[in-house]
């Protein structure tokens, strides 16, 4: 048995305490705002006390808590430097590691998912695993055929761990909001919480990588791996080595950390494009930057690096692409048309029937977002998204007044949370990306039809 689902009490008691943590130094800012501080530095001084607490919790455990540790920190990037820096460490590791199931329960596993002479099935099998994530670990591999594997188990009580730790994690989410400035973390929870079937279901992974590997088989940009044996709780992939993007932007090349930037832009809009699917867990723990096509990379060039993908747990389906509206908005918001750009708002549902809004406050509450789609080449920083999250989070601003009222629509939660969530990798990587480029590709409706 895993020690997930015989630990619940004291996951709980855990994740419990988090909002009496969070309550106390409240308490402790007022005192320091008695005692003279300003109210700025006060709450720079909670927002980055809070931090450390929660991410030392979600690291420290795996299920749903790992799992929004991992959802939150790719937003990193939106906090200020003196609050983001002590912690980043944290969250970096949260992207690739996390506390490894004991070599036994890995074992009781694959003896009862692949059968009894599981081991057969490997020329080797190494038990110490190479990543763990929030509902499995990775361990290195030889498939009976010579090919290098990654073998991914599921820890047992997986389930039971993620809706546990989601359910009791949305009781304080509004405490964690002030954590990434004018995000609302409820409804990411929710999200989480509404995908937990299908992020355990290895079968729906399988399914879906195959069909990532078979379009991606000859892209000269993105490597995804072929799946070489699927069952309950066990998936069995090709190995691919590379430099994880956690380690890029930890210490990457300007040009390491620019092809990776144009190759994820480059993934996120072609993917659903050319599958229907929509990779939606770019965190950087899931991404590999490959050298390409010469075993020495200098020599090879950057240009010839690979973007390898890695785990497709959580896809959404798009039969179309991407949707229409959203390369129409983008192009009309350039453009300069408030009125045409307010009412495809109003029809898709981001304007709700009963709200009426100023089209050029919308206009104007939009062009800072999308500044990266209107220039030729845009280079991602800490700062600029900073900037972003500032302007919307300030209860002061028009910007917070008017993002109040607009609507998110169901069927674009997932595409809104993936695109944020992309950006926020990109401004890590400090990466300059000729975003743009990729739209014109990739994304209907952002080039008119009498220009395509």
């Amino acid at each position: 048995m895993s020690d997930l689902p015989r630990k619940a009490v004291t996951r709980t008691a855990r994740l419990a305490a988090l909002p009496l943590g969070f309550a106390g130094r409240a308490t402790w800012g007022l005192g320091k705002r008695i005692g003279g501080k300003s109210a700025e530095i006060v709450a720079r001084e909670l927002q980055q006390r809070t931090a450390e607490q929660l991410f030392k919790v979600l690291g420290e455990l795996k299920g749903g808590a790992m799992k929004l540790g991992q959802a939150l920190s790719v937003f990193e990037s939106a906090l200020p430097e003196e609050v983001a820096g002590p912690y980043r460490a944290a969250l970096t590791k949260l992207q690739e590691a996390a506390p490894p199931m004991p070599t036994r329960t890995v074992h009781g596993v694959l003896e009862e998912r692949l059968g009894a002479e599981w081991r057969e099935m490997f020329l080797e099998f190494e038990d110490k695993p190479s990543a763990a994530a929030s509902i499995g670990q990775v361990h290195r591999a030889v498939w009976h055929d010579g090919r290098e594997v990654a073998v991914k188990v599921q820890y047992p009580g997986a389930g039971e761990a993620l809706l546990s730790d989601l359910t009791q994690l949305s009781r304080f989410a509004r405490l964690l909001g002030p954590l990434i400035p004018g995000m609302d973390i409820k409804p990411l929870i929710t999200e989480l919480r509404d995908r937990v079937s299908e992020e355990l279901d290895y079968g729906l992974e399988a399914q879906a990588q195959r069909e990532h590997a078979e379009v991606f088989a000859d892209d000269p940009d993105v490597v995804v791996p072929q799946v070489v044996h699927q069952s309950d709780q066990v998936l069995v992939t090709e190995w691919i080595d590379g430099i994880p993007l956690s380690e890029v932007i930890e210490g990457g090349t300007e040009e390491q950390r620019d092809r990776a930037g144009q190759l994820l832009a480059r993934f996120l809009f072609s993917g659903p494009a050319r599958t229907g699917l929509l990779h939606a867990d770019p965190h950087p723990g899931n991404f590999r930057l490959l050298p390409g096509g010469n075993d020495d990379e200098d020599a090879a060039g950057p240009e010839s690096w690979r973007l390898g993908v890695l785990d497709f747990g959580t896809v959404d389906r798009l039969p179309g692409g991407l949707p229409e509206t959203i390369g129409t908005c983008l192009r009309l918001t350039l453009e300069g048309d408030a009125e045409t750009v307010y009412e495809l708002l109003r029809e898709e549902g981001f304007v709700k029937e009963s709200i009426d809004l100023d089209p050029d406050a919308v206009l104007a509450y939009l062009l800072p977002i999308i500044e990266p789609a209107e220039a030729e080449v845009f280079t991602f920083t800490r700062g600029w998204i900073r900037t972003q999250a500032a302007r919307i989070a300030d209860l002061r601003s028009p910007a917070h007044q008017l993002g109040k009222q607009l609507n998110l629509p169901p069927s674009y939660l997932l595409i809104h949370r993936v695109t944020l969530s992309t950006i926020g990798v990109l401004c890590q990587l400090n990466a300059t990306v000729r975003l743009r480029d990729e739209l014109e590709e990739w994304l209907p409706g952002f080039v008119a039809e009498d220009e395509a």
